[in-house]
């Protein structure tokens, strides 16, 4: 077994950058006052005797703060949000003495936290689905989605690479299995790979149209509609390529030749196949046949119907032109089926990265499958690699070099296999120092930050530069981890923070399976893709253009197409590309004028001011509303059939006093965004009545609209919404929930990132020098 390396731990670290006030000096007084307004507003409710929401401050003393920090951080997040005292309670303090209460609660912790930190401990953390993909594609250069072969990871805290959920049972352990036979036999390629035929849907396939439009950069310029797909072709083979369109038929038996069909040698490796029509005004070639699939007339007593072309395409040279008998084809699936009468392994990218040498004679067979193994391992399990490592691999590579139809490759395919199913592969392992004490807190090593880093910024494993870094031991530097911090953020790999971590704070994976009711609402596959497009796209600009994290609310752009475009009541933006438009309505710009935001904090067939004013509370505020109580009575119908609009149904709903405590805060936000319908299409009336998009807080606050609501978020709630967001961004960073000793880390955080106007580089720098993200707990004893 691997020794485990020894790190000394200084005796007391402070993260590089952090901004907490100097721990020197006598512990600060508490001012009588805070006292009295302690004993005033708030003990009253929360003494020995009433124990309101299960909390008593009566035995409490402000002078050991830090003795009781898990009681009096919430008591300052109560306060400075003002949920405490509630609004119905006549007698209320001072909004300045209560916010100097608050000063004082947070710095006294603060303090605290320097001098004792805590950085937590998460468990052993399995790849979820993502970062399993991901490190199969960097590893060996497959990039075949396998993740996608595993059962769905569970969530929580709102992520999905939370260790202490990742679990694993046998069921998963069988398909790791599976998926590490597979991935080794396409990396290597294994010339006794059966035909297998792959279905692509075109269910999901962005905007068909008549105009003369490209569909993506995949496809030539002169092309519109269509789609394509990235498939990886294991050898270098024959593969038939057939094509479905919606509403032709392709005739006769299963036993017959589709008419769409055709069967090509094609190299190993990935490629794009795309499906696409060519200009409307281009005719068919000479050497299409006219009276062949498609062709002839349009049916007895008919006009005859010209064939119209389509091209399938590889890599962007086409490979063969069918004359569809339709004015406008729809794919509807594309089908690979192969490898046939495979010739070769190829030269595949893949190969290329794991033969790193090659033997001449068998005798140097041994001392190359050593290399090969040795330099794989190094980055599969993301640390320096000893023989106790490379042997058991080894000797996976002997067992099938040896056997009686075994060779150099197919034994290094063995060996690979073995590595993917290594718990060193498969787990994010980190070992507490031999030298640490139980439960202190103690640098992770520069391997270890290595894969935090790694794992946080591109969700897969480290680069070859990266990891050199690290182990030349100069990661720790905080100079040298800055500049790999942006060298990472930089690289396209960072993609995957915008996709992972801004899809699940935002819901927007959720985009892909809400169901719009497409009779009542102008709704479509179409929109839907362009819905997810837009956001993606505009997270990603304030991500890559190193904005402030407040331009998510206040950003005065965004990206459309003609569809969306139209449905938002853009004008003068034509074809299926997306491209940056600057808003000149106010109350489209940021996340909240975005139709995903929208569409999936509605139903199907209505909008719902409760779960858009849920989600702004959840997600953007950090300050999630109680669950609704289990006899929560359903909207009802107006009497006489007259037909209300949501505020009036909301106004007979409120009327329960079960149901007004907690809608008093949810609905005024939710109404300010009611000028949106279900998909987020503007309308100014709603069952046929004038819309009211005012709104009032429980505290007098009023606001009116989707721009009063932005507003009011970047100016009275700005506070709530960075700590928000640095929660859930420090939640994702370290796959575990957060917990009050990390809170003094979060304001340290979002103090370091002010200095620079919480660019998303100081955002995303301060986190990772902070206390938690460099740092571990010991295990208790």
């Amino acid at each position: 077994m691997r020794t485990p390396l020894v790190w000394l731990v200084a005796a007391a670290f402070v993260c590089a950058g952090a901004t907490a006030p100097s721990v020197r000096g006598q512990r600060r007084e508490p001012a009588p006052e805070y006292t009295g307004l302690v004993g005033t507003y708030c003990v009253t409710c929360h003494n020995d005797r009433l124990k309101t929401a299960g909390l008593s401050l009566q035995s409490l003393a402000l002078t050991n703060v830090p003795e009781q920090a898990q009681v009096w951080e919430k008591v300052a997040r109560k306060l400075r949000s003002g949920e405490m005292p509630p609004a119905t309670v006549r007698s209320r303090p001072d909004s300045q003495m209560a916010g100097a209460l608050v000063n004082y609660l947070e710095t006294t912790l603060d303090r605290a936290a320097v001098l004792r930190p805590n950085p937590g401990r998460a468990p052993v953390h399995r790849l979820n689905r993502a970062e399993y993909s991901n490190a199969i594609r960097d590893l060996l250069a497959v990039d075949v989605r396998p993740g996608e072969w595993l059962p769905v990871d569970d969530s929580g805290y709102g992520f999905d690479n939370i260790a202490a959920v990742l679990s694993t049972s046998p069921a998963l352990l069988d398909r790791y299995m599976s998926a590490a036979h597979k991935i080794s036999r396409l990396a290597v390629g294994d010339l006794t790979l059966k035909p297998v035929e792959e279905i692509y849907d075109a269910k999901r396939d962005p905007l068909k149209g008549s105009r003369n439009e490209q569909l993506n950069d995949d496809l030539p310029f002169d092309s519109r509609a269509g789609m394509t797909v990235g498939h990886y072709f294991p050898l270098d083979a024959e593969y038939v390529f057939k094509i479905r369109f919606l509403g032709v038929q392709t005739g006769g038996e299963e036993t017959e030749i589709d008419p769409y069909q055709v069967r090509v040698a094609v190299k190993a490796g990935l490629h794009t196949v795309g499906v696409t029509s060519p200009r409307e005004n281009l005719k068919p070639e000479r050497d299409a046949p006219a009276d062949g699939p498609g062709g002839g007339t349009g049916g007895r007593g008919g006009p005859a119907q010209i064939p119209s072309p389509v091209d399938l395409r590889l890599s962007g040279a086409r490979l063969k032109r069918f004359d569809v008998r339709a004015t406008t084809p729809e794919v509807n699936k594309l089908i690979i089926g192969g490898p046939y009468n495979a010739t070769s392994r190829g030269d595949t990218p893949s190969r290329r990265t794991i033969f790193v040498c090659r033997p001449v004679r068998p005798a140097q067979e041994p001392a190359c499958a050593r290399t090969i193994l040795t330099a794989l391992a190094h980055r599969a399990f993301r640390r320096p690699v000893t023989s106790a490592d490379i042997e058991p691999l080894y000797a996976f590579y002997r067992k099938s070099r040896e056997a009686e139809s075994g060779d150099f490759d197919s034994g290094i395919q063995a060996a690979i296999e073995a590595m993917l199913v290594s718990p060193e592969f498969l787990f994010r392992i980190e070992r507490d120092p031999s030298t640490a004490e139980t439960g202190t807190a103690h640098r992770v090593s520069d391997v270890e930050l290595a894969s935090r880093l790694s794992f946080f910024l591109w969700s897969t494993i480290p680069d070859a530069e990266l990891l050199d870094v690290a182990e030349r031991g100069k990661l720790k530097d905080p100079a040298v981890l800055e500049r790999q911090v942006r060298r990472m953020l930089d690289d396209p790999r960072a993609d995957a923070l915008v996709s992972n971590f801004a899809g699940q704070w935002l819901h927007l994976r959720n985009v892909e399976t809400v169901k719009p009711d497409p009779v009542s609402l102008p709704f479509d596959e179409a929109l839907r893709q362009s819905f997810l497009t837009e956001t993606s796209l505009f997270v990603s600009s304030i991500f890559r253009e190193d904005r402030s994290l407040l331009d998510l609310l206040s950003a005065d752009y965004t990206f459309v197409n003609q569809r969306l475009a139209e449905h938002y009541g853009i004008p003068r933006v034509y074809g299926s590309q997306f491209r940056r438009v600057t808003l000149t309505d106010v109350n489209r710009r940021g996340l909240l004028g975005q139709g995903s935001v929208l569409t999936v904090t509605s139903y199907p067939n209505r909008t719902s001011v409760v779960q858009r004013g849920k989600w702004i509370l959840e997600n953007l505020l950090g300050t999630p509303p109680p669950p609704p109580p289990p006899d929560v009575p359903e909207l009802k119908a107006a009497p006489h059939g007259k037909v209300l609009s949501m505020r009036e149904q909301m106004q007979v709903h409120r009327a329960n006093a079960t149901c007004a405590a907690c809608h008093g805060r949810m609905d005024p936000i939710g109404f300010a965004l009611e000028n949106y319908d279900a998909v987020g299409r503007w309308r100014e009336q709603d069952a046929g009545a004038p819309i009211d998009a005012s709104g009032k807080l429980p505290d007098g606050t009023e606001f009116q609209g989707p721009a009063g609501l932005s507003r009011l978020l970047l100016t009275k709630y700005q506070d709530d919404f960075l700590r928000t967001a640095t929660e859930k961004l420090l939640t994702y960073a370290l796959g575990r929930g957060v917990e009050y000793y990390d809170y003094p880390t979060i304001r340290s955080i979002n103090r370091e990132a002010a200095r620079d106007n919480y660019r998303v580089s100081s955002w995303i720098l301060a986190i990772v020098k902070s206390t938690p993200f460099q740092m571990r707990r010991a295990l208790d004893s």
